[in-house]
């Protein structure tokens, strides 16, 4: 699943009259760039939630011929992360995993060594993350297991079951099985994934960090970022598949 449903309201005056999505970089949107990414790692199926300027969005789908099956999730209102999953999970089945990422993310990390990742351990989640500065901390134990979450501003802290644990940024990159609806609730509301997660993982769920620092990553969110992105792209243009 792609989210594609934000308004990009910090990428102004970019955002003002076409969605963020289809903001472009190295000659390609970044929902282009995210489409191809995911169609080298294997996915031949793929679910894209959509909202600001959903039009826009579902008419550039349906131009390209990206040898996908594509499922459009429209959303009448924001509905976060944790509730536009909830909203697509009809095309999600059983236990199987699946792939979640955001269109505003750009990077080179190799998604098929994540889903190995995910697969040996049959874990509930994988989470892409890296040691960068961020406001907002995931812990993870001594086994990569998810142990808590501490927000920077605010002094929140949750912490349960470990004396010792690691601080990731959590990078918008993941591989879930279908299991995690269990843990939601609050249909056509909106939630993040993140509570989810602690939710599930204070039950008795497995959540594992997948560490990524080697990897080159970008959250496209302002403006600054995208000249960033076109700045690497020149000197390093994506080398995936292009769409027939």
């Amino acid at each position: 699943m792609l989210f594609a449903a934000g308004r990009g309201t910090r990428l102004a005056p970019l955002t003002d009259r076409h969605p963020k999505c289809l903001v472009e970089a190295g000659g390609k949107t970044l929902l282009e760039h995210n489409i191809l990414k995911l169609k080298v790692a294997g996915v031949d199926t793929l679910v894209i939630n959509v909202h600001h300027f959903a039009e826009q969005v579902i008419e550039f789908i349906n131009s390209k011929d990206f040898g996908l099956t594509i499922h459009i999730s429209e959303e009448q209102d924001l509905l976060g992360q944790g509730g536009g999953l909830l909203v697509a999970s009809q095309y999600f089945q059983g236990d199987e995993a699946f792939l979640v990422c955001n269109s505003d993310i750009y990077t080179d990390l190799d998604l098929k060594v994540l889903v190995t990742a995910h697969n040996e351990t049959q874990c509930l989640a994988t989470l892409a993350v890296a040691g960068r500065l961020t406001s907002r901390y995931l812990r993870f134990d001594e086994n990569r297991n998810l142990c808590g979450w501490e927000n920077r501003k605010t002094g929140e802290v949750i912490s349960w079951n470990a004396n010792k644990f690691e601080l990731w940024a959590f990078n918008g990159i993941q591989v879930i099985s279908s299991k995690i609806f269990d843990y939601m609730d609050g249909q056509g509301t909106s939630f993040s994934t993140i509570p989810v997660y602690l939710k599930a993982a204070q039950a008795g769920e497995e959540i594992k960090a997948f560490p990524m620092d080697q990897s080159y990553w970008i959250d496209i969110g302002t403006v600054e970022k995208l000249e960033l992105l076109k700045e690497h792209l020149s000197k390093e243009p994506y080398e995936g598949l292009k769409p027939s």
